[in-house]
C-alpha cells in the first residue's frame, strides 16, 4: 500500500478496459486533451521511428501498432515470448495483446511519460476461489456494461503497491459494486491490508486462462469447472501440515540410535584362543540383526494399518465436505436459475417478434407498386419534348394518379390504427435487453424452422431438467432419512433398536448415489453442449434479424405515411384542375408597364438636365418619381420570383408538364439557373455608378437595391457559351443555398440579361473595404480575428469542394472579412473553366506564389491546389506553422481536416448577417480577377 494515497478522493473517469468482474482500467476525463495530443504525436512520430532491435527493454515505453485498427499507441513490454513476438500492455487504455517485435518502435523522451489509464478494483469485493471460467466471463461482460465507455465516479479507498486503485464506483447514482455483488459475480469481504490474497491469485490464474482462450463468452453460457467442487485451500494446508507432523513423529520414534562400543581390554592370548570367542560374537551379532529386522517389519505393518484407518476416517470427512460444496453450488444455481430465465426471456422475445408483428405488408406493397408506376409516368412527362405526345402521357398519368390516391387513402386509414411509436419503443427495449445477455449476434438464417427447432429443444430440455431435479430431490431425501436414523441411534433417550453396523454398511452406497444425483443436477443446470449453444444463438440471431427488419419496415411505413398525406392533400387541392401561369403573366404585364414608365421618366430626366429651363425643384420631384418607380419594379420582380418558385415546386413535384405547356413563361430556364436568372430586371433600369478604379478587365458597377449595396459584374458571353455560364452559376448558387450564411460563400443575387447591352451581369453584395488584402494593408487583423476569418474561409472551400467545385482563383482580393469577424470566399469568373481560372491566377503573397507546384507542372486544378493557396494566405503567425506544413506537403489536408485543426478548435465563427459594413473608401478590389496584391498577410 502506498502511503501517500488520497483517501475518499472522488474523480470522474471513463472505463477503457475490463479485466474481470471487479477489475477494470479507467481514464481521467480531465486528461482528454492529453490523450488527443498523444494520439496526434504518435501518428506523426511512429511511422518514421526506428524499429526495436534485439531484446526489448521492460522499463521503456514503446510505440505499438494495434492489430485491430493499425494505429499507434504507447505500450510497455510485459513478456518476451520468442525472438519475434512479445506481449505488450497499452498503458493509456489498459488492454494487452501479443505483437510482432517489428510492430514496436522507439519513441522520443517527451512521450516517455506515465500512462493515462489507471488500474482500478471494486472496494469490498472479491471473486470466489471456486468460480468457474464461465462465471468469470459473465462477470467481465456484466461489469463492461456498467463501466466500459461510461463516465463514472470513483472514490479512492486504498492503493496497492502495484498502483491499483481500490475504489468505490458509482455510475448514474448506481453503486457498481453492489450491482456486481447482487448479480453473484463477486462476494463482499472485509478489506485488509493483504491485498495479494488467495482469491486474487485465483482471479489472475483465470485471467491468464481467459487470455489464452480469447473467446467472448455471453452471459447465458455456463461451463462445469472442477475447481467448483475442490477442497478449500486452508483445509488442504492443514492436512498437509498434519501429514508432515506424522512423518516427523515416525522418524523420531523409529530411527535407531547408534551406540558407541565401550572401551575393553583384550587379554594377551594366542590366535587360537581368540577365534572361538570371535566366532561366538559374530553369531550373536547376526541373531541380533535378524531380531531387529523382524521388529522393524512388524512396526511397519502396524504403521500401515494405522495409516489406512486414518485415511478411511479422512475419506469420509473429505467426502462429506465435497458433497457439501456441491450441494451449496446446486442451491445457488437453483436459486438464481439464470439459464431458465435467459431461455424464457428468449422465448418471450420470439413471441413478440412473431405473434405481435405489425401487419400492413399487403397495403404497403400495393402502395409502393402504384407509386412506382406514378413516378415512372411523371418521369416520361418530364423527358417528353414532343407537344403532340404530351396529352397522351398526361392522361395516362392522371389514371395512375387516381389509383394512387385510392391506395394512399386506404394506407393512411390502416396506419392510423397502428401503434407505430409504441411498437418501435418495444422493439428498441427488447433489442437492448437481449444484447445485454447474449452480446453481439451474427448473421441469421432466414428460415422459420429456427424458432421451431428452439422450442423443440426447450421442451426436451425442460423435461430432462424436471426429471433430473426430481431424481436429485429423491436422493437428497434418502440421505436425510439416513442421517436421521443415525442421529436416533446416538440419542440416549431414544428407544430405537436400529442396528448401527447395518446403517453404517450402507454409508458408501448412499453417499455415492447422492453425489451422482447432485453432479448430474449441476451438469444439467450449468453445462451446455455445442449443439445446444448453436440452437440458442441461432434463435437469438433470428430474433435480432426480425427486430431489425421490423424496425426498417416501421421507418418505411412512417416515411410513406408522410408522403401519402402530402400526396392526398395536393391531389385534393388540384382535383379536376391544373395550375396555370395567369398570375405570372399578370405580374410580367405589370412589370412591363412600370419599366416603360421608368424609361420614359429617365428620358424626361435627361431632357430636363440638358434643357435651358432647368429647375432644381422639378428635378428633385422627378428623381423621387424615378426612385418610386424603381422600387415598384423591384417589388414586382420579387413577386415574379415568388411565382416562379411556386411553379418550379409544382413542376418538380407534381406537374412536370408545366414547362412544356407554357414555354413562353421560361420556367425551364429559371429551374436550370437555380432561380438566379431574371430577364425582367435590366442594368439600365438601375441607378448604377461605374467603378473605373476596379474595372480593369470587365465593366464593374455599384448600385443599391432596397438599402443594400450591390456590385454588377459584366461578362461578355456569346450565345454558344451562355448555357455553360448559367450551369456554372447555378451549381455555385445551389452549393450556397444548402447552408446559406453558414456556407462560407459569397451570395449571388441575380443574373441579368439586357436587351440594350451585349453583356451578362452578375449581381453580388458589395462589402467596401472588407477584402482580406485591403484590411491587411489598412488595419491588419489581430490573431484572434484572423483565425476566426480563416476558419470561415476554410468552411467556404469545404462547401465548394463538397459540391465538386474547384475555386481555382483564391487570393486576398476575393476573400472577405465581414465586420472583421466572418470570413467568406468570393466568387470567380464563371465564363472560364477550372483550368482556365487556375492558369490565369498569378497572385502572390509577399514572394510566395499562390499557384501550387502541380499547377505549374501542367496538372489540372483540384481541391488540393485550392488548399495550397489557402495555406499561402495563412502566413501571419508562428502558431500555425504545423498546419502550414500539412498544406504545403504533397499529401495536403482537405478543407474538412483543416477545420478540425488545433488552432481552430477554440474558434467559433460568429454568425454575421450578410449586410455591408460601414462604408470605407472603395480602394480595394472586389473582382476576383485583380492581378496584384497590396500586402502579404503578416502581422
Amino acid at each position: 500500500m502506498d502511503g501517500d494515497v488520497e483517501y475518499d478522493k472522488v474523480e470522474e473517469v471513463v472505463g477503457s478496459h475490463v479485466e474481470d468482474a471487479v477489475t477494470f482500467w479507467a481514464q481521467d476525463v480531465s486528461r482528454y486533451n492529453d490523450l488527443l495530443k498523444l494520439s496526434y504525436a504518435l501518428a506523426e512520430v511512429c511511422p518514421q521511428a526506428n524499429a526495436v532491435f534485439g531484446k526489448p527493454d521492460f522499463s521503456k515505453v514503446y510505440g505499438g501498432c494495434f492489430s485491430e485498427d493499425r494505429c499507434w499507441y504507447r505500450c510497455v513490454v510485459q513478456q518476451v515470448i520468442d525472438n519475434e513476438k512479445c506481449q505488450v500492455l497499452y498503458i493509456d487504455y489498459g488492454n494487452s495483446e501479443v505483437l510482432n517485435t517489428s510492430d514496436l518502435v522507439e519513441i522520443p523522451p517527451n512521450l516517455q511519460c506515465p500512462g493515462v489509464a489507471n488500474k482500478c478494483r471494486l472496494w469490498g469485493l472479491k471473486i470466489s476461489t471456486d468460480q468457474n471460467l464461465s462465471m468469470f466471463d459473465q462477470g467481465k461482460v456484466f461489469l463492461s456494461h456498467l463501466v466500459f465507455g461510461k463516465k463514472i465516479k470513483i472514490c479512492h479507498k486504498a492503493k496497492r503497491e502495484d498502483g491499483t486503485i481500490i475504489a468505490q464506483v458509482e455510475y448514474e447514482k448506481i453503486d457498481v459494486g453492489e450491482e456486481v455483488a447482487k448479480a453473484g459475480f463477486a462476494s463482499k469481504c472485509r478489506f485488509s491490508g493483504n491485498l495479494e490474497d488467495v482469491g486474487e491469485r485465483k482471479v489472475d490464474v483465470m485471467q491468464n486462462q481467459h487470455r489464452r482462450v480469447r473467446v467472448s463468452v455471453p452471459l447465458w453460457v455456463n461451463r462445469s469447472d472442477h475447481a467448483l467442487y475442490s477442497i478449500p485451500r486452508g483445509l488442504s494446508d492443514r492436512e498437509a501440515a498434519s501429514t508432515r507432523n506424522q512423518n516427523f513423529t515416525g522418524n523420531r520414534v523409529f530411527a535407531p540410535k547408534e551406540k558407541k562400543p565401550a572401551s575393553t581390554s583384550v587379554p594377551d592370548t594366542s590366535l587360537e584362543q581368540i577365534r572361538p570367542d570371535q566366532k561366538l560374537c559374530e553369531e550373536r551379532k547376526f541373531l541380533r540383526r535378524e531380531e531387529l529386522e523382524l521388529k522393524v517389519q512388524w512396526l511397519e505393518r502396524e504403521l500401515q494399518r494405522e495409516k489406512e484407518a486414518s485415511r478411511k476416517t479422512n475419506y469420509i470427512g473429505m467426502k462429506m465436505r465435497n458433497l457439501a460444496a456441491k450441494l451449496k453450488a446446486l442451491k445457488e444455481v437453483r436459486r438464481t436459475d439464470k439459464k431458465s430465465h435467459f431461455v424464457e426471456q428468449l422465448s418471450q422475445a420470439i413471441k413478440v417478434v412473431t405473434e405481435e408483428c405489425l401487419t400492413v405488408q399487403c397495403s404497403l406493397e400495393n402502395l409502393q407498386k402504384i407509386w412506382t408506376e406514378y413516378d415512372l409516368a411523371q418521369e416520361r412527362i418530364r423527358l417528353c419534348r414532343n407537344v403532340d405526345e404530351k396529352d397522351k402521357l398526361i392522361t395516362k398519368r392522371d389514371e395512375v394518379q387516381q389509383n394512387l390516391y385510392s391506395a394512399a387513402e386506404e394506407f393512411i386509414l390502416k396506419v392510423d390504427q397502428l401503434p407505430l411509436s409504441e411498437r418501435s419503443g418495444t422493439l428498441q427495449e427488447l433489442s437492448a435487453s437481449l444484447e445485454m445477455v447474449f452480446g453481439q449476434g451474427s448473421e441469421a438464417d432466414d428460415s422459420e424452422e429456427v424458432f421451431e427447432q428452439f422450442f423443440k429443444w426447450k421442451c426436451v430440455k425442460m423435461e430432462k431438467l424436471t426429471r433430473v431435479r426430481s431424481y436429485t430431490d429423491k436422493a437428497l431425501q434418502i440421505l436425510a432419512d439416513w442421517l436421521s436414523g443415525i442421529l436416533k441411534y446416538f440419542d440416549l433417550m431414544s428407544e430405537t433398536s436400529s442396528d448401527l453396523e447395518k446403517e453404517v454398511d450402507n454409508t458408501d452406497e448412499i453417499l455415492q448415489q447422492f453425489e451422482l444425483a447432485v453432479s448430474e443436477g449441476l451438469d444439467t443446470d450449468l453445462n451446455e453442449h455445442d449443439a445446444e449453444k448453436d440452437i440458442i444463438m441461432s434463435a437469438y440471431n433470428k430474433v435480432m434479424y426480425n427486430i431489425r427488419q421490423e424496425q426498417s419496415m416501421i421507418t418505411v411505413i412512417q416515411n410513406r405515411y408522410v408522403a401519402s398525406v402530402e400526396f392526398k392533400k395536393q391531389a385534393e387541392k388540384w382535383l379536376n384542375r391544373r395550375p396555370d401561369i395567369d398570375n405570372l403573366l399578370s405580374i410580367k404585364k405589370t412589370v412591363k408597364g412600370l419599366k416603360a414608365q421608368l424609361r420614359w421618366k429617365l428620358v424626361e430626366k435627361n431632357n430636363l438636365e440638358e434643357s435651358d429651363d432647368y429647375s432644381e425643384f422639378e428635378m428633385t420631384g422627378m428623381k423621387e418619381e424615378i426612385a418610386h418607380l424603381r422600387n415598384r419594379v423591384l417589388n414586382e420582380i420579387l413577386k415574379e420570383q415568388e411565382e416562379y418558385e411556386q411553379l418550379t415546386y409544382l413542376a418538380q413535384e407534381w406537374f412536370p408538364e408545366l414547362p412544356l405547356l407554357y414555354p413562353e413563361a421560361g420556367i425551364l430556364n429559371y429551374m436550370n439557373s437555380g432561380g438566379l436568372v431574371t430577364r425582367s430586371l435590366e442594368r439600365d433600369l438601375l441607378d448604377t455608378e461605374p467603378m473605373k478604379e476596379l474595372s480593369m478587365k470587365r465593366p464593374l458597377m455599384c448600385s443599391e437595391i432596397q438599402g443594400q449595396k450591390v456590385l454588377l459584374k459584366g461578362y461578355y458571353v456569346d450565345v454558344s457559351a451562355e448555357a455553360k455560364v448559367i450551369e456554372r452559376v447555378a451549381k455555385y448558387y445551389r452549393a450556397w443555398d444548402q447552408q446559406k450564411e453558414k456556407s462560407g460563400l459569397l451570395q449571388l443575387l441575380f443574373l441579368l440579361f439586357c436587351k440594350s447591352d451585349p453583356l451578362v451581369y452578375l449581381m453580388v453584395p458589395y462589402y467596401p473595404g472588407a477584402s482580406l488584402g485591403a484590411l491587411q494593408a489598412d488595419t491588419p487583423l489581430t490573431l484572434e480575428e484572423a483565425l476566426q476569418v480563416m476558419k470561415g474561409v476554410a468552411q467556404g472551400l469545404h462547401t465548394l469542394h463538397g459540391a465538386n467545385i474547384v475555386h481555382g482563383s483564391l487570393h486576398g482580393s476575393n476573400v472577405f472579412a465581414v465586420n472583421r469577424k466572418q470570413g467568406i470566399v468570393g466568387d470567380f469568373d464563371f465564363t472560364k473553366s477550372e483550368e482556365e481560372r487556375a492558369a490565369a491566377n498569378t497572385m502572390v503573397v509577399s514572394t510566395l506564389s499562390l499557384v501550387s507546384p502541380e499547377l505549374k507542372m501542367g496538372q489540372p486544378a483540384s481541391p488540393a491546389s485550392d488548399m495550397y493557396a489557402y495555406g499561402c494566405l495563412l502566413l501571419w503567425d508562428d502558431k500555425v506553422k504545423s498546419l502550414l506544413l500539412k498544406l504545403f506537403c504533397c499529401n495536403r489536408l482537405t478543407a474538412e481536416q483543416v477545420l478540425r485543426d488545433d488552432c481552430f478548435l477554440a474558434v467559433d465563427a460568429i454568425p454575421v448577417s450578410l449586410q455591408p459594413s460601414e462604408e470605407r473608401e472603395p480602394s480595394e478590389e472586389h473582382d476576383s480577377e485583380k492581378t496584384d496584391e497590396k500586402k502579404p498577410l503578416n502581422n
